[in-house]
């Protein structure tokens, strides 16, 4: 059960991490703002991505949210990272972007299946 809290960390705290760096060059950065037009994205739209990119982000990392929840943020997360390699796709994009897509993508299955394994078992006297 070590092993699979420790898996969950990493990956969760990697994907987090990157979701958080995104969601801050949504905000900052020329070029993501630039490759957010290209993929046919209104403004706001990346300026709500980055605010809900946040927020998920911070209901993964905090252990008292669970549930339903944490699940919604899971799901989004998925329909993100989905909806951004669809978009890439679309638009003829370098593989560079659709392997960072991937490599997002799996770490964030690999944080919500250890999630679930961990739920099994009651670990609150643990964290």
């Amino acid at each position: 059960m070590k092993n699979i809290k420790i898996l969950y960390w990493l990956f969760t705290l990697m994907f987090s991490l990157w979701m958080l760096l995104n969601a801050r060059a949504y905000l900052t950065n020329d070029e993501a703002k630039v490759l957010c037009r290209q993929l046919g994205f209104p403004d706001y739209f990346r300026v709500e991505l980055a605010i809900a990119k946040t927020l998920g982000a911070l209901v993964l990392l905090i252990p008292w949210f669970k549930g339903a929840l944490k699940e919604w943020a899971y799901a989004g997360f998925a329909f993100t990272v989905i909806s951004g390699l669809i978009a890439h796709v679309a638009t003829g994009d370098p593989i560079g972007y659709l392997i960072s897509a991937l490599i997002a993508l799996s770490f964030l299955l690999i944080s919500y299946v250890t999630y679930h394994r961990l739920q099994k078992v009651d670990l609150r006297w643990i964290v």
